[in-house]
């Protein structure tokens, strides 16, 4: 019987160790995406429910949960893509839309397109159907007055790009199709409308069913300069493993620009991996015939 299963993050770099209901929740999207996988349901299906669980727990920055900007506004980035005829969707500072990924997926399979931006993309995702919803609770705008309030010395604005908690999963289901997927708030302060990797197909995701998938999490500008998800594949396809092949690609975006990631992967045989650089990266994954496992991806 060909492997299937799901692995997905609550994202790298944090100042903290995840808690244990973070690295829990991770666990729960899993469950949830590898239930579908299952039933007989598409990758790109399971893909979806776990970012979308992720995405309604505020905990994450990501849909919900997403950070807000420099002018206190949250601007959310979002993509998926199937690894059999290379599909992919993304939209990148959309705004008011309760569930990013689902946005990024009408656009892989409503339109020829394979991004929508700004305003144009939330107008699309609410003429999908896509639902509506208010990303500023009053704790993130708390929050973001408190934390713009302080001096911030440049390690604290360091960690404060680092400690993104976005959201990410990876799977491959019974046909053998592999599908990834990406959500992310953006990071605390940054210039209105910056856009990091995380829509950007070959950065942020990539998904080739012949190959594997990728989803990386952390720095979204170091990850698009190395080309993360789309370096870490050639090397699979070259032969290395998943976690191989995620460690080397780590390596060179360290070595080169100084950056910290992480990033998740499933190749075509079933074999996860999960590597990250930085301190702290919660994960869990599920393969067929196994139980979940997970993690706080303690360095």
């Amino acid at each position: 019987m060909r492997a299937f299963g799901i692995v997905a993050d609550g994202g790298a770099g944090g100042r903290r160790r995840p808690s244990r209901r973070r690295v829990m929740a991770v666990a729960k999207s899993v469950e949830l995406g590898y239930c579908l996988l299952e039933e007989g349901k598409s990758a790109v299906d399971a893909v979806e429910a776990a970012i979308v669980f992720l995405e309604d727990y505020p905990d994450f920055n990501a849909g919900t949960g997403s950070r807000l900007q420099l002018d206190g506004v949250p601007r959310m980035d979002a993509s998926i893509m199937e690894g059999d005829r290379l599909r992919a969707g993304a939209v990148a500072a959309v705004e008011n839309i309760k569930n990013p990924i689902r946005a990024a997926r009408a656009v892989m399979e409503r339109t020829e397109h394979v991004m929508l931006v700004g305003e144009g993309a939330r107008r699309f995702a609410v003429a999908s159907g896509i639902e509506e919803g208010e990303v500023r609770t009053a704790r993130r705008i708390e929050e973001w007055k408190r934390n713009l309030c302080k001096e911030h010395k440049h390690r604290q604005l360091l960690e404060s790009i680092y400690g993104c908690e976005t959201v990410g999963a990876v799977a491959i289901d019974r046909q053998g199709q592999v599908a990834s997927g990406c959500s992310t708030g953006g990071a605390l302060f940054v210039l209105p409308g910056r856009v990091g990797d995380t829509p950007i197909v070959g950065a942020g995701i990539y998904a080739d069913s012949s190959i594997g998938g990728v989803s990386a999490t952390g720095l979204g500008e170091d990850i698009v300069r190395v080309v993360l998800s789309k370096s870490v594949l050639e090397l699979m396809e070259k032969g290395s493993s998943p976690r191989m092949a995620l460690r080397m690609v780590m390596n060179r975006l360290e070595k080169v620009t100084g950056g910290r990631a992480g990033a998740i992967a499933i190749d075509g045989r079933g074999r996860v991996g999960v590597w990250h650089n930085t301190e702290f990266m919660s994960y869990a994954y599920r393969m067929s015939g196994r139980k979940v496992k997970m993690g706080a991806g303690v360095k």
